[in-house]
């Protein structure tokens, strides 16, 4: 079969079926994770972001490849989870920028599209490291500009692209000497492949007619609904300060410019009038769609504004007054009067969103002035659009962002360039790193200073983290055996053993040392009381001076997490 061409239908059917593959095989990329502990995720993270992609290249198939590609690209950006996520979601977003206004495009075009998105994520990532998916997606769209070049058949510039894909993944160990002590292949780079497989195979033809569109997204509404818990955040004002009382959702399908009753879009002069009309606005656009998300006193105004320029489709309105007075209602219930009204009449000029796993840990962030905690950590990293909608739900002129995990740090600065409100990302890599960051927070200082102050407060902390094992690996002089507790100091596995007190007894001894003034013990599932008292003992006896404190965490796969100040 021969491809000279690529429009909107067949580029459809190969992100499909790449789609599906990269779901069957979710199992096959987590466990490529170099760290053998059970919340490796890149293939979880990859499969959500694409999912949220393909259900938006679902609601806007079209035959010309220039609206499909900017479908796929707005559907990734809000749904994009973890590094690997926004990796992902930046080398289709520069993808469909090379395409833009394209019906159809030949070999070179197609080729020099991926070149593009390799451009695009490349400069999204503030490091780049070789041999990792950034490596394979880039001499991958090299090798499809060289072999352009000389055919004119996407079937052959693919097979090319994908067997330098292949033949990439393959030296990522000696490019990324961790990746070679472990024995494993790039993860990213993998969960890639597995994408650029189905774009081959549907351009072959094989499979071709059996490819489906996913239109359920891998979790459910349920699940995700619980990613993000904006409830403590209205609990600093009254609600007859709600000065726009009505959550205004809804998209807007663009008429053609040659409808007489229409008028032309202009994505700036709509966000302005609308800017207008209330307050929380968020506009994303592109030539079809419009969504919006306002708050607004008389969303019947919105809605006759925005019609002049389209259809109006997905409306939702809620009156948040009454859902306002409905969360107090419930807060005062589990919180002395006293404490509900003073935090009524807080201000809530700035506003700090933290991400965390565990209500225990969820409790003492809110209790040090957390004002959103969007759930995730380990075993589920937050998108991108989980983020926004934070961001959006919270009413503050500046918001800091502790990401809290080095896995989410990117699709938390991603949300703050999409913002219109100001928003600085400390990139808190850890929950101890969270913690010290809060306690340097000074809510007097503006944005800016209390970046720099948090930043630095990071850097004083040390983490360690206890779980188990998932597989038998070694890193470096630590053997590890499928289901040995191992001791995690900062990034570095320093201990592994059967015996989870002994390990995370281990693991304390090796991070505290004559400095060290304070320790907190995070008790997660699996560890226990007299586990805790246990190791506060054994750190008395080599370091009598330090003070300990024993926090109940719940959070999950980890049963210890220590910090150190």
């Amino acid at each position: 079969m021969v491809h000279t061409r690529l429009d909107g239908v067949l580029f459809s059917r190969m992100v499909y079926l790449g789609a599906n593959l990269l779901s069957e095989n979710v199992k096959v990329v987590d466990g490529l994770n170099v760290f053998p502990v059970p919340d490796g995720d890149t293939g979880t993270n990859m499969n959500l972001t694409l999912t949220s992609g393909v259900e938006e290249l679902s609601r806007k198939e079209s035959p010309l490849i220039t609206e499909a590609a900017s479908a796929l690209a707005k559907g990734l950006l809000m749904g994009a989870r973890g590094n690997s996520g926004v990796i992902l979601s930046q080398l289709f977003r520069g993808f469909s920028k090379a395409v833009n206004g394209k019906e159809v495009v030949n070999t070179r075009q197609f080729a020099e599209a991926l070149k593009s998105g390799v451009d695009s994520a490349y400069q999204a990532v503030m490091k780049p490291v070789e041999g990792t998916i950034l490596t394979v997606a880039r001499e991958a769209a090299e090798m499809a500009v060289r072999a352009a070049r000389t055919s004119d058949d996407l079937v052959v510039v693919m097979e090319k692209t994908y067997e330098q894909a292949q033949t990439t993944l393959l030296r990522t160990p000696e490019m990324l000497p961790v990746l070679k002590e472990v024995g494993v292949v790039d993860s990213g780079g993998q969960g890639l492949l597995f994408i650029y497989e189905g774009f081959l195979r549907v351009l072959r033809g094989e499979a071709a007619e059996d490819v489906q569109k996913r239109s359920q997204p891998v979790m459910s509404d349920a699940e995700l609904n619980k990613l993000v818990d904006a409830q403590h955040a209205q609990i600093h004002m009254k609600t007859e300060d709600i000065v726009y009382g009505y959550c205004t959702e809804f998209m807007v399908h663009i008429a053609n410019s040659t409808e007489p009753d229409k008028k032309p879009f202009s994505e700036g002069l709509f966000r302005s009038q609308l800017d207008k009309m209330g307050d929380s606005l968020l506009v994303v656009s592109d030539d079809e769609v419009v969504k919006v998300h306002i708050h607004a006193e008389h969303p019947g105004s919105v809605l006759q504004y925005a019609q002049q320029f389209g259809s109006l489709h997905r409306l939702k309105i809620e009156n948040m007054r009454e859902q306002h007075a409905n969360i107090l209602k419930a807060e005062e219930s589990k919180a002395p009067a006293a404490a509900v009204a003073t935090r009524e009449l807080e201000a809530l000029s700035y506003g700090l969103i933290a991400v965390a796993a565990g209500e225990g840990i969820a409790k003492i962030l809110r209790s040090m002035g957390v004002h959103v905690v969007v759930e995730g950590g380990q075993t589920m990293n937050p998108s991108t659009e989980d983020f926004m909608n934070a961001i959006s739900g919270l009413h503050a002129n500046e918001i800091i962002i502790l990401p809290n995990n080095s896995n989410i740090v990117m699709a938390a600065q991603q949300a703050a360039e999409l913002s219109e409100t100001p928003v600085s990302v400390v990139p808190s890599k850890s929950i101890p790193q969270g913690m010290a960051a809060l306690v340097a927070f000074n809510r007097d200082a503006g944005i800016e200073a209390n970046t720099v102050a948090m930043n630095k407060a990071i850097a004083s902390v040390k983490t360690g983290m206890v779980t188990h094992a998932v597989r038998d690996t070694r890193m470096g002089d630590v053997e590890i055996k499928e289901g040995d507790y191992i001791g995690i100091a900062e990034k570095e596995i320093v201990t592994a053993g059967p015996d989870l007190l002994q390990s995370a007894q281990t693991l304390l001894l090796d991070l505290v040392d004559e400095d060290a003034e304070i320790v907190t013990m995070f008790l997660g599932e699996g560890a226990t009381q007299e586990m805790a008292e246990a190791l506060e003992a054994a750190l008395a006896d080599a370091y009598p001076d330090v003070e300990v404190e024993i926090q109940d965490g719940g959070q999950p796969l980890y049963p210890f997490i220590f910090s150190v100040e």
